[in-house]
């Protein structure tokens, strides 16, 4: 199979199953060996050269890169030859882009023309179905943590030893590299209406907004300085990316997680998050409210966000608590089993389809 890309750790959790090889992303720039966009397996000439070493082609990330008319040469391509294609719906609206009238051409021409749609969500499903007829089979987000790997801390990795929590409730703000989709200064003032709500209650807490140093709006990174300037129950803490286990260890520190997004669809930091035990308050407008329903308050559009976060955070497992453990261990034990049911429903999809393929060939 051709994937696009192959590298992501959500394509790698889907195709963990012995009966399906990926092939390695091919590098379209040599001077950045690391880089898989824009995806070569988009490419028609690619397609033909390299039709022998591959049955069908799932798409997940990845077309917005692509130059104008690519896509559709890629997909008359596959046509010609016979090869099914599978497009997972991980993006109704791209987290990349403010102006999304690109991507819905794109997804106009990849869900009219994929042999089988895929997608995480009901609520994402719905709308395949009322915007473009088809209908796409719902699969749930997989786990992102591995078998192995800097990842997959053990229970008491995660959660320390009991006894050990903060005194005050922490609830913290990813806004990561500023990208469009990230409303950061509405997702601050939410979690400062949040602390409000808290302290009203009598609740000790305290909120983490944390960004990377390098971002794409340094005219927002003063304006986010300036409405924390005065609170000093808030801190903004700028640090380079972190590594896979400086960001667990930052997510594991939390109470609450608030997530900032304008838009989108789904959301692989609610199932960090959720895997870590950590509960989740984000907008109740888009389908990532359905990925972990039991785990997740929902913001209204124009709702007060205050008792949003208090009810959060009263319901909260604490950093470094025996019930934190309990949640992490329940939770791991169902996440990996889900995992491997998730690869062998995508080895019965290519399987099925590489069967008709043949079968008109």
């Amino acid at each position: 199979m051709a994937a696009v890309p192959a590298v992501h750790p959500y394509v790698v959790a889907v195709t963990e199953h012995d009966r399906v090889a990926v092939l390695p992303d091919p590098v379209p720039d040599p001077a950045h060996p690391e880089r898989w966009w824009p995806p070569l397996v988009l490419d028609a000439a690619w397609i033909r050269a390299n039709a022998d070493r591959f049955d069908l082609v799932h798409v997940h990330f990845g077309m917005e890169s692509l130059p104008e008319g690519r896509l559709a040469a890629a997909l008359d391509a596959l046509d010609a030859l016979g090869k099914p294609l599978v497009y997972t719906v991980h993006d109704l609206q791209n987290p990349q882009l403010d102006d999304q009238s690109a991507h819905r051409r794109d997804l106009d021409l990849v869900i009219s023309r994929a042999a089988a749609l895929l997608t995480l969500t009901p609520q994402a499903g719905a709308e395949v179905r009322r915007t473009w007829g088809r209908e796409a089979r719902v699969l749930g987000h997989p786990t992102l943590l591995p078998a192995g790997g800097a990842l997959a801390a053990t229970c008491d990795d995660v959660a320390g030893e009991p006894g050990t929590t903060p005194p005050a409730r922490v609830i913290g703000v990813h806004l990561r590299d500023l990208r469009p989709n990230i409303d950061a200064l509405a997702a601050v003032r939410s979690l400062l209406a949040g602390l409000d709500a808290l302290a009203q209650a009598g609740i000790l807490a305290s909120g983490r907004v944390l960004r990377n140093a390098t971002t794409r709006d340094p005219a927002l990174e003063l304006e986010l300085a300036a409405a924390l300037r005065d609170r000093a129950d808030c801190e903004l803490l700028v640090r380079e990316r972190p590594d896979d286990d400086a960001l667990l260890a930052e997510i594991d520190a939390l109470d609450v997680a608030l997530l900032p997004y304008r838009h989108g669809t789904h959301s692989g930091w609610l199932e960090l998050c959720y895997d870590r035990g950590v509960s989740v308050v984000g907008p109740d407008w888009l389908a990532m409210a359905g990925q972990h329903p039991d785990a997740y308050l929902g913001l209204e559009r124009d709702g007060d966000p205050g008792p949003v976060v208090l009810e959060a955070v009263q319901r909260a497992t604490r950093p470094r608590s025996a019930a934190r453990r309990r949640v992490v261990a329940d939770r791991s034990c169902l996440r990996r089993a889900e995992r491997t049911a998730i690869a062998h429903a995508h080895h019965e999809l290519y399987r099925e389809l590489v069967a008709q393929t043949g079968a008109r060939r």
